[in-house]
């Protein structure tokens, strides 16, 4: 293992501080480990210095903060070394829930508090760092969801609140409603989906000087493998780069690139392999000139700039 990156960052004004990278569990599932493996795991990325960790109530249908949570009960200490991120209000219908007939969305306060509740005792914890709502919902009640974030913050039971793939007009009208700042929206952002960075999405956020979570940041894998002519175009440009400024692989390349953005973004690692986490701490040191961000940007488009 390489030296612990000890940087962290104020995520918003007076907000909590995360590690620079995320580790995001939403496949803890699919990784095959053990209890004792997902702890050794947790432990190597937070000696490498990625404290902040990426949870949902509905990653593995309802099973993944139970998978980390068993494994944070083999040591309780590790609580005190990270901060915890989910989400809610997603509803998922299946066989855990055989009354919805279809997968829908729910910011009501009493969905909310009972989905915090659900995550808590998954978890194994006592308190949420920060919680996402996971959707924007065209019912959402901006003064309920203010009601159940109030009554949340003054039980202990979550620091902060942000929210994930909202638009800068639904960011702002939560935003109206509360007392306390939202601390991140957390969007999709990578070199074949981008539209946060023209749609005002990351536009407010810098104003607001908060900072987005980036997640799906090699677009679910297929940046790799992705025949269409954008993908071959994007890669043939990110392995061109990755000559020039020396990187080991294209994803510390999409990593620099996502993080060159102004707004400061944090990139979610979805890997459960730590070789591939360190190769992302990796990817800290660079940092790509002006011309290179566009020459991704142009490869992706298939034209030039205006």
């Amino acid at each position: 293992m390489k030296e612990k990156q000890e940087k962290k960052k104020e995520i918003a004004p007076n907000g909590p501080h995360f590690s620079e990278l995320v580790q995001g569990y939403w496949r803890l599932g699919d990784w095959g480990m053990s209890p004792q493996q997902r702890l050794t795991f947790l432990k190597q990325h937070v000696e490498l210095g990625v404290t902040t960790v990426d949870h949902a109530d509905i990653y593995g249908y309802y099973q993944c903060e139970q998978l980390f949570g068993e494994a944070l009960a083999l040591d309780k200490s590790m609580r005190d070394t990270i901060e915890i991120v989910t989400k809610c209000d997603i509803k998922l219908c299946g066989e855990k829930n055989p009354d919805w007939k279809v997968n829908h969305y729910n910011t009501s306060k009493a969905h909310i508090i009972e989905s915090v509740n659900r995550s808590l005792a998954r978890l194994n914890v006592d308190n949420i760092d920060v919680l996402l709502l996971h959707r924007p919902d065209a019912l959402m009640d901006a003064d309920e969801v203010a009601e159940a974030f109030s009554e949340l913050k003054q039980a202990g039971k979550v620091n902060d609140f942000g929210v994930s793939n909202f638009t800068p007009r639904q960011f702002e009208l939560l935003q109206s409603r509360l007392e306390a700042p939202l601390v991140t929206n957390q969007v999709e952002i990578n070199p074949i989906n981008f539209e946060v960075v023209h749609d005002g999405t990351l536009d407010l956020l810098q104003q607001l000087r908060v900072k987005p979570m980036a997640w799906s940041c090699l677009a679910g894998g297929s940046i790799f493998h992705g025949q269409e002519a954008q993908y071959v175009r994007v890669r043939e440009e990110l392995e061109a780069i990755r000559q020039e400024v020396g990187a080991s692989t294209i994803e510390q390349v999409i990593y620099a690139w996502i993080r060159r953005l102004p707004s400061d973004p944090l990139p979610i690692i979805g890997s459960g392999k730590i070789e591939r986490v360190q190769t992302a701490v990796e990817a800290l040191s660079i940092e790509l000139t002006r011309e290179q961000w566009f020459r991704i940007w142009i490869a992706s488009k298939g034209h030039g700039v205006p």
